[in-house]
């Protein structure tokens, strides 16, 4: 029995000492921000129009949902009402490259300029 007091205190005793996050967490970063670079945001604009694609291939509009050869319409009919048009397309790792190249393909055809999400914004789900 006093050996399992001993053995509770001495660990105990171990997380007490020890217990910083750095010691028990050494791979997580603290306080962790991104550099500022002044002027990095002066040409930024934003994007007129988002379009989601998933690993199942599926592609979101604002509107809903549309096939490819819908989308492409969808563009063309987009692009003409909005000046300058400018396309963010957000779409997960698992995307296939093909579906990309050929909605990047129908975006440029209907006049778009491109931007590629690699990830969310933190906070967003």
């Amino acid at each position: 029995m006093a050996l399992y007091l001993t053995a509770a205190g001495l660990l105990a005793l171990f997380f007490t000492v020890f217990g910083s996050r750095f010691v028990l967490a050494p791979g997580l970063a603290v306080d962790f921000r991104l550099p500022r670079v002044a002027g990095a945001e002066a040409g930024a604009r934003p994007a007129t129009h988002v379009v989601t694609i998933i690993s199942s291939g599926q592609i979101f509009t604002p509107e809903g949902l549309r096939k490819l050869p819908e989308l492409g319409e969808w563009l063309r009919a987009q692009a003409r009402v909005t000046p300058q048009p400018l396309l963010l397309v957000r779409a997960g790792t698992d995307v296939a490259a093909d579906l990309l190249a050929e909605v990047a393909s129908l975006a440029r055809a209907a006049g778009f300029e491109m931007i590629w999400a690699a990830g969310e914004p933190v906070g967003r789900k």
